[in-house]
């Protein structure tokens, strides 16, 4: 008789378990840092009479790790994406979620944000818009969109002006015929204090009043009722100040480790 030695069994008991602590103690820190943020919120809403009457959370995954995502996705159901084709990644892959663009969209990326988002927020030229509309014919889609006004200044950033939004706010009714325009974005300059943001946010509510009181918007049937904006750093200001949408992505996945 032959006997053959053998390599004992491997115990993979151990490394399972180890990996189940690891995925418990990243949906708790999830979990906390989503529930910090919520309410944040919540008393930056109550305590402000320019609040809105609700704001919802965008998770956003630009840097995220996709088990951090699939994580959140337990606990939170907005999310949004910077570039075009990502989001149609996620958004195939987590479809129970509702996918928001938040980054820039160039024209030739715009069928395939139209079939993935619930909401472009970031619509920055009447050609944009006019692309976006004609893709309603190829796609049977009706997107939802929000016009992006760099309230900032800063050159490096795109968007309509408040000028410009208002003097051409007649031609962008038209020019979009098959678009539902929900609201406006902006981003305010990168700052350590919070309270430096406040007035960019407030100009863009008032921008939004501007615009729902101009006669063109009630003979189109159009009403802003969007405002996205804040962002990690500077979302109690903005909700402060009437933000509806605001966008966080850092301060949810931080504790987080990537490998």
């Amino acid at each position: 008789m032959i006997f053959v030695e053998t390599e004992p069994l491997t115990d993979s008991r151990p490394f399972q378990q180890n990996m189940k602590a690891q995925q418990m103690q990243m949906s708790e820190i999830l979990k906390q840092n989503l529930t910090t943020i919520l309410d944040e919120i919540e008393q930056a809403r109550r305590r402000s009479p320019c609040a809105a009457g609700s704001v919802r959370l965008v998770a956003v995954t630009k840097y995220a790790q996709p088990e951090w995502v699939a994580a959140l996705s337990l606990l939170h159901p907005v999310f949004g994406e910077n570039r075009p084709q990502q989001l149609a990644d996620r958004a195939a892959e987590l479809p129970q979620q509702e996918w928001h663009l938040i980054g820039h969209l160039q024209r030739n990326k715009v069928r395939l944000a139209v079939n993935s988002a619930a909401l472009i927020h970031s619509v920055d030229s009447i050609r944009l818009l006019q692309a976006i509309d004609t893709a309603v014919t190829a796609t049977s889609t009706v997107p939802s969109v929000l016009l992006q006004v760099n309230l900032s200044r800063e050159t490096e950033k795109t968007g309509f002006s408040s000028e410009e939004i208002q003097e051409l706010w007649p031609e962008i009714l038209k020019s979009a015929p098959r678009v539902r325009l929900q609201g406006l974005m902006t981003m305010a300059a990168a700052t350590d204090d919070p309270e430096e943001a406040r007035p960019v946010f407030r100009e863009l509510r008032e921008l939004r009043d501007k615009l729902n009181q101009h006669p063109h918007s009630a003979a189109c049937k159009v009403r802003l009722s969007e405002l996205s904006m804040g962002m990690s750093g500077d979302f109690v200001p903005a909700v402060e100040e009437g933000a509806t949408l605001v966008r966080v992505g850092s301060r949810l996945f931080a504790g987080l480790q990537s490998e």
